[in-house]
Order: structure tokens, then sequence, then C-alpha cells
């Protein structure tokens, strides 16, 4: 069993960055498809990035193509979330979930481990 620790959020101006880290304990990431979703109030879980346990595909949502870059390091056993030109609507609550499947899946439910979450602002 896999646990998952998020960092990294907090509040930031529209166009800024912040890059939010993973850290795996209990088995290696490299064991797991890993994904960041995020969700804002009122508002279902949606996904954001993530890879399958097997080949090296990385997907990403729409609303965060070409601005946040996701990374996996087995060596530190971290996935992080490099977020980049951040705008008011990525405000979040942002989480890290693994799953043994072997590909990456957009849907929340299918996730077995969590994060406890990290908040990100994106102040106007």
């Amino acid at each position: 069993q896999v646990q998952l620790v998020e960092s990294g959020g907090g509040l930031v101006q529209a166009g800024g960055s912040l890059r939010l880290s993973c850290a795996a304990s209990g088995r290696t990431v490299s064991m797991y498809t890993i994904a960041w979703f995020r969700q804002a109030p009122g508002k279902e879980r949606e996904f954001v990035a993530g890879t399958g346990r097997i080949g090296s595909f990385t997907g990403y949502s729409d609303s965060v193509k070409g601005r946040f870059t996701f990374s996996r390091d087995n060596a530190k056993n971290t996935v992080d979330l490099q977020m980049d030109s951040l705008k008011p609507e990525d405000t979040a609550v942002y989480y890290c979930a693994a799953d043994s499947r072997p590909y990456v899946s957009r849907n929340y439910a299918q996730y077995d481990y969590w994060g406890q979450g990290t908040q990100v602002t994106v102040s106007s």
C-alpha cells in the first residue's frame, strides 16, 4: 500500500507559478499509475494530469495543457506538478492519487489511494 502526501500549495497572483509535490511512501511510485486531480468548491473532482504505470504517456486536461507539467521521479519517489501561467479558475484543492491499473484514467473513482490535498488559490 502506498501513502501520498502533497505539498507546495499556496496563494499566488494570476500569471504566477507554483510547484506541487507528492511524496510517496510504503511503495515506489513506479508501481502505480499516478495522477493529479483538483476540486473547487461546489464542483466535482476533475482530472488535471497523470501518467500510467506502463509506458511514458502523460495526459493533461484541456484546461491546463501547455501551462502545467507533470513529472515523476522514481529515484526520489515523488511526483510533481509544475503550474505556470496560473489563472483564478485554477483555484482548488489539488490531490495526488495512485492506482494499480496500468494506464491513466480521468475518472477519479478508479483511484484507490489519495493524499490529503493541498490548497491552491490564484488571485486576480
